[in-house]
């Protein structure tokens, strides 16, 4: 993930897109929760819209909170899903749409009980360790060797919890045509554009991954506002202003990586938008964030970092797509009082947004430049520029939006 994606995508852009490749409405399956009535009923305005086929459609059993079991998410979503996909007519399914009701993240497997005990134990050390940190006068020695251990213990405890096993439901069902693959942290995307040169040391190949996307939101109702906010830009244009709210000005140096490789990438999608969109554009180059009324006419946003608390600083235009790279952006779409990004993002108006249920690492975000670049493209839709631009799999990330939506279609048109 370096300099050279910046050229590739360039590439990509401007040697002309394919329009056969967009994805289609037979090859998009409709999963509903039963449990939850808004869950069908939003499918079903969703497919009417998109005249995807009525056999496009799987509904299953489980809880509608925004949590499930590793059991509950095998037995209940995976099952259910390999045999309908072993069974269907018809065309081939490339795209999986979740609906309201169906849960964020899937926990890591059960432990057993000898692994529980295990962990209490570990965890008793540890209290003790910080305790004696905490009401004993040590040398600074004696600290430093306390300190030590604590982290290793903390690592051990991790391990043990299996943590790194815990996935977005979106990223982990991705995987699903592939029987067994490894849970502890993430797989490489073999649609990233980052990992093209590498495809034959990667575990899955394109025909082993299914785009998803999922339509969500606190509310019934503003489900059904983006599907119909999403059909009304695609059909009128997105207008309004483009806004790239970056911590610090572009560095010279050109071989990137960690938070100053994503920083660079958001100038870079600011790059790509003025010249290939009509939009405006503003880009802010300082740390301090957008704040109430300096963002009006909202059509793209992309920036970071306020962690879980939403900065109210746009008036979203219909059809706007919002991203902010912050760890926790994704982790409730509906707890009441939650200021995380994209729910907050939704509820002031956008038609698709995309963050994390839990810690990703910054490795673990989009690429900015990849997923804009190829959206103002107009050949890719909405989840194929997602999944074009997300490094990583069985992990945690998650897209909200139409997976159709193209919103810079006109100008696919035009070319």
């Amino acid at each position: 993930m370096k300099s050279f994606l910046i050229t590739f995508v360039f590439l990509l852009l401007f040697v002309g897109g394919d329009p056969c490749f967009a994805l289609q409405a037979d090859e998009i399956l409709l999963i509903v929760n039963r449990n939850n009535p808004a869950s069908i009923e939003l499918a079903e305005y969703f497919r009417e819209k998109r005249q995807i086929p009525v056999s496009n459609r799987l509904a299953v059993d489980m809880t509608d909170g925004e949590d499930c079991s590793r059991e509950e998410y095998q037995q209940q979503l995976l099952e259910p899903l390999r045999n309908y996909l072993a069974h269907q007519q018809g065309g081939k399914i490339r795209c999986l749409l979740l609906f309201y009701g169906i849960p964020l993240r899937v926990a890591a497997p059960e432990l057993s009980q000898q692994q529980w005990r295990k962990l209490e134990d570990l965890r008793h050390t540890r209290k003790q360790i910080d305790w004696q940190l905490e009401h004993h006068q040590l040398t600074e020695e004696q600290t430093r060797k306390y300190q030590q251990k604590s982290r290793q213990l903390e690592t051990q405890i991790n391990k043990l919890r299996l943590a790194d096993q815990r996935a977005a439901v979106d990223s982990e069902i991705s995987l699903a045509l592939n029987a067994a693959y490894p849970l502890a942290k993430w797989q490489p995307n073999p649609f990233f554009v980052g990992f093209q040169k590498q495809q034959n040391k990667l575990l899955f190949n394109k025909d082993q991954v299914l785009f998803v996307s999922r339509l969500d939101g606190a509310t019934p109702e503003i489900v059904r506002r983006v599907i119909d906010d999403s059909l009304y830009a695609e059909q009128n244009g997105l207008r309004g202003r483009a806004y790239f709210d970056a911590r610090w000005a572009l560095p010279e140096q050109k071989r990137l990586s960690g938070y100053a490789l994503y920083d660079a990438s958001v100038h870079h999608a600011a790059s790509l938008t003025e010249k290939i969109s009509r939009l405006p554009i503003h880009l802010d180059q300082q740390e301090r964030l957008l704040q109430s009324g300096e963002a009006p006419q909202a059509a793209l946003y992309c920036g970071w970092y306020s962690l879980g608390k939403y900065v109210d600083a746009f008036d979203w235009q219909r059809g706007a797509v919002g991203y902010h790279i912050a760890s926790s952006e994704c982790t409730t779409l509906k707890k009441d009082n939650s200021q995380v990004w994209c729910k907050r993002m939704l509820e002031e108006g956008v038609a698709a947004t995309m963050g994390p249920v839990a810690e990703p690492y910054v490795q673990g975000f989009p690429l900015p430049e990849l997923f804009f670049g190829f959206l103002l493209d107009g050949y890719y839709t909405l989840v194929e520029s997602y999944f074009l631009s997300v490094p990583y799999l069985s992990w945690q990330m998650v897209l909200i939006g139409d997976p159709l939506y193209r919103p810079f279609r006109n100008l696919a048109v035009e070319k």
